[in-house]
């Protein structure tokens, strides 16, 4: 890599955490994409692209939500995937300490190539590991495999509270997934974990599928 002999330098993963001799055999694995860098906070002055792989649930390709909505006992079920894609966000600022803030945008235009949905909220945010467990169908976000990362880490399940609205929406529900492929043809999450300066950004579709 043309590095001199008395040149300090790191290697990390995406989350920016440094391989060392102890977590070698933990972090780098077959695929994993590292970053070559002066230090484990170097600024990158380009995106770097990672391509995710892993095998879809038939049930994505199959239903793509369709089946737990449409079972739904006669009720409109738009509600109930707009629910799904709130509570991500609920649980997301679970743990601030000053205003949560989720707003909900409906995109008619052609801002992001055609009508959308949008959920955006001060959350904590994921990193891209956390992004890439998200995409797995039916990886419930309260379980935990090998090295699984959640994008719920440190959520606990808060006491309920009468008329209002906790993290639970989905607790037993159907998940983000369905939800977006109930409601669209693909999803774009683009998310900054609050302790990073990195903003990953993860691309699921239909026709990826």
């Amino acid at each position: 890599f043309g590095i001199a002999a008395d040149e300090n330098f790191v290697i990390t993963t995406t989350n920016r955490k440094e391989i060392t001799e102890d977590n070698f055999s933990d972090l780098v694995q077959d695929g994993v994409t590292l970053y070559l860098l002066q230090s484990v906070d170097q600024m990158l002055f380009l995106a770097t692209k990672e391509r995710i792989d892993f095998l879809p649930h038939y049930d994505t390709l199959v239903k793509s939500g369709m089946y737990e909505y449409y079972a739904s006992e006669g009720q409109n079920p738009l509600p109930f995937a707009l629910a799904e894609l709130i509570d991500n966000s609920l649980s997301a600022t679970s743990l601030n300490t000053g205003t949560r803030s989720i707003q909900i945008k409906l995109l008619f235009d052609e801002s992001q190539g055609k009508p959308a949905v949008a959920v955006i909220d001060n959350g904590r945010g994921m990193t891209s590991k956390q992004l890439n467990n998200w995409a797995v169908y039916r990886l419930s976000k309260f379980t935990r495999q090998g090295d699984f990362e959640s994008d719920h880490s440190g959520y606990v399940r808060p006491l309920p509270v009468p008329r209002s609205l906790n993290s639970d929406i989905s607790y037993f529900g159907v998940g983000g997934k369905q939800a977006v492929f109930f409601v669209g043809q693909s999803a774009r999450m683009i998310s900054k974990p609050a302790d990073s300066q990195d903003v990953h950004e993860l691309v699921l579709s239909k026709e990826d599928f």
